[in-house]
């Protein structure tokens, strides 16, 4: 398990949501990038020094530092969509092989390279900027029924990381709440929240949803 690569945003203007820019558009960059714990959402700030959000209400903060996509599901994008899709295109901070993104657990933690620590927190959620720039209609709807969100995670040791660093899962916890999990629990499949509440690492705006749905 490895990165294969470490993507930093471009701004370029978001006529998809009305905003003044968006930093969906990540490129792979050579050399250590710096790994850092960001502040709470709302001031556009990310885990990776260079990288920021532009859309402060939805992304961004300590509950979504880093977002990390497998190449593996990127491939069967690629497939789909009959054209060739880069490391970084989806919006990923980290491309990743041999790393299965989607069925990793909330809360489990990643060591990569020597230093960084990183815990997975949710899924990613899609949005009208994400099927804009990909250009697809019917983008939204056809990633929510694949349900290969990708995960967010949160900075616990921060550091240096640069592409071909390797990747060990150094804890996992005891229950079986995946990301896809999360994911299909809050789009399609709303049944499925009461489930969620075991993951005491789900950010607390997704334990609320539970909640509610549990007492409901």
């Amino acid at each position: 398990m490895k990165l294969l690569s470490v993507n930093v945003g471009r701004p370029r203007p978001n006529p998809w949501k009305g905003l003044g820019a968006t930093g969906i558009d990540k490129r792979p960059v050579d050399g250590p990038v710096a790994v850092i714990a960001p502040g709470p959402k709302g001031t556009g700030t990310v885990g990776l020094v260079g990288d920021r959000v532009y859309d402060v209400k939805h992304h961004g903060g300590f509950d979504q530092a880093v977002y990390a996509y497998a190449r593996e599901d990127l491939d069967g994008w690629e497939t789909e969509l009959g054209r060739p899709l880069a490391n970084g295109v989806f919006g990923e901070n980290l491309t990743t092989a041999g790393l299965d993104v989607n069925g990793a657990l909330i809360g489990e933690r990643w060591r990569i390279g020597p230093d960084v620590v990183l815990e997975v927190s949710c899924a990613r959620i899609p949005c009208a900027t994400f099927q804009g720039w990909l250009e697809r209609d019917g983008w939204i709807r056809r990633f929510t029924q694949a349900a290969l969100p990708g995960a967010y995670l949160r900075v616990i040791e921060p550091g240096d990381i640069r592409a071909a660093d390797p990747v060990q899962i150094v804890h996992r916890p005891d229950h079986d709440v995946t990301v896809a999990l999360v994911f299909r629990a809050m789009t399609r499949e709303p049944e499925l929240l009461p489930r969620l509440l075991v993951a005491d690492a789900l950010p607390e705006e997704g334990k609320d949803l539970a909640r509610r749905r549990a007492t409901a």
